[in-house]
């Protein structure tokens, strides 16, 4: 096996298992809607529901929404691998190699429950960011790492 997929292969396995495990703990733990407050005024945990993809964007849609979404994942994988295997740096496979994590960490939500678990709730105030996942930060991190 080449450095490039044993770097794809233990990064994006062990994102998926993090994400998937802490998303197990937060449905079995809490209701949807309940909110866990951890730092008052900056930081929840919540059990959220979100049917589209990042910021809220293709929230509607049903069925047809989450086939595409799905189609969209599995598109980016496709992508992904090829780019692995031509990629000639660590740096480089290592970020597509959380990309590839968290897209199939949410992957799997969206086909399990037809939504992905977010449960991360930054906020200031009023002001909060939209709940979040470890699958979206690890792809956030790779497209940073990616573009550095």
């Amino acid at each position: 096996m080449d450095r490039n997929l044993k770097i794809l292969l233990i990064t994006s396995v062990s994102v998926v298992a993090v994400d998937q495990i802490t998303k197990a703990v937060i449905v079995t733990s809490l209701l949807v809607g309940q909110v866990i407050e951890v730092f008052p005024g900056l930081f929840n945990i919540v059990h959220v529901r979100n049917p589209g993809a990042a910021f809220g964007l293709f929230n509607n849609g049903g069925a047809i929404r989450t086939v595409f979404l799905a189609g969209v994942a599995v598109a980016a994988l496709v992508i992904i691998w090829t780019m692995v295997r031509r990629a000639k740096d660590v740096l480089t496979v290592f970020s597509l190699s959380l990309i590839a994590g968290g897209a199939v960490g949410n992957l799997a939500d969206r086909l399990r429950y037809g939504v992905v678990v977010d449960f991360l709730d930054f906020y200031i105030g009023n002001f909060h960011w939209p709940a979040f996942n470890v699958a979206d930060s690890t792809i956030t991190a790779g497209v940073i790492l990616a573009a550095y």
